[in-house]
Formats: structure tokens, sequence, C-alpha cells
């Protein structure tokens, strides 16, 4: 099953999406903006990361593209991460790739339609993430979609030479559904004003 946004679908990560993503990994730019890191990758080493996750059952990776495009462009990948069905919990990333238009809602639709699936599909409780301190888009993207910084780890991730502090972040659902609920009170709105206008 697909998940769809305004903007975007969410779909199953498969083999043919390998190259784009090695070329991720292996960017220096996108390399620093993140809290992993890695060795350069090789394309036979990552297809048989990719052979590792078809038995992953805590991680599930999806590639959103662009819909009602003439053409299908992929636009990035988007993770859910150390699912704890217990818990109800789990932890959220997102890459865009090198060549993916930045400023177009693309990446705050990917993690809107992955929130509304995660909270009202799964019935998960609270959603997680760890950014470095110095990565101001990503720190926007989530506060913006009502993500709150709930500490820091100082001086928790080595890149360039240096330290850098590693802000933790959250969403619990009630959250998600005051935040969201809001939104679409605003929206109903506006079109109830612009009707009768």
């Amino acid at each position: 099953m697909n998940i769809f946004g305004e903007k975007v679908v969410l779909r199953a990560m498969e083999i043919e999406d390998m190259e784009l993503l090695r070329e991720t990994l292996n960017d220096p730019e996108i390399e620093y903006s993140v809290v992993g890191w890695s060795f350069p990758v090789s394309k036979s080493e990552q297809l048989r990361w990719y052979e590792s996750t078809l038995s992953d059952k805590k991680n599930k990776r999806f590639v959103f593209e662009t819909i009602n495009t003439a053409e299908i462009s992929s636009l990035g990948f988007i993770v859910l991460s150390n699912l704890d069905w217990k818990n109800r919990t789990a932890g959220i990333g997102i890459k865009l790739f090198k060549d993916a238009p930045r400023k177009q809602g693309y990446a705050t639709d990917a993690l809107q339609a992955l929130l509304k699936y995660v909270f009202e599909e799964l019935q998960l409780y609270r959603i997680g993430i760890n950014i470095l301190a110095a990565n101001e888009a990503s720190i926007a993207l989530y506060t913006k979609n009502g993500f709150r910084k709930e500490g820091t780890l100082r001086s928790a991730i080595y890149k360039k030479g240096e330290y850098h502090d590693l802000h933790c972040y959250g969403l619990l659902k009630s959250d998600y559904l005051e935040l969201f609920s809001e939104k679409q009170d605003k929206l109903i709105h506006s079109k109830v004003i612009v009707q009768k206008g």
C-alpha cells in the first residue's frame, strides 16, 4: 500500500533506488548535515545492505515521489526507525536527494503523510528524532510540524574536526491531533470565507 500526501506519494523502497541512495550517502554536504556517518559506499555494499533490509521488522523505509506531475521524480527517502510496538514509539528521518528541489513543500508533505499514517493507522503514541544543532532546515521542518525540543546531548557528534550538539525532538499523538485539527479548522474556515466572498 502506498501512502499519499497532497504533493508526494510514499512507496516501498526498491532495489532500483539503491544507486540514488548510494549517491546521497556518498555526498559530503549531506553527510555533514545528518547524524550518521559512513565510509564511502560501493555499489556491492549498497546492494548487500538492501538485501539485509528485506527481513528488517524494526525499520521501514520509503521513497517519496512527486504526484500530479507529467514526469514522476524521486525526491528522497523517509524512514521509520526502531519501531517499538510495546511502547508504541518510533524514530523518524528524512533525506532529500542531492538534486531534489528545496523549499517547495515536498519534505513537509512527506512528513505529514507519514505522521498521519503512523498516528491514525498504526496507532503509535510517540515519534522522535535527533538533529544536529547546525541543521537549521531540519529543525524548522520538524518544529513547524509540532515536534518539541526535549533536550540536548552536548558535544555528541564529531564531524569536520569538531564536536557538535545534538538536539532531541519528539511528537506525541496528542500533539499531532491538536496541531492538525487546528490546521483543518483553519482550512475549512478559509474555504467558507472564499465561498461567501
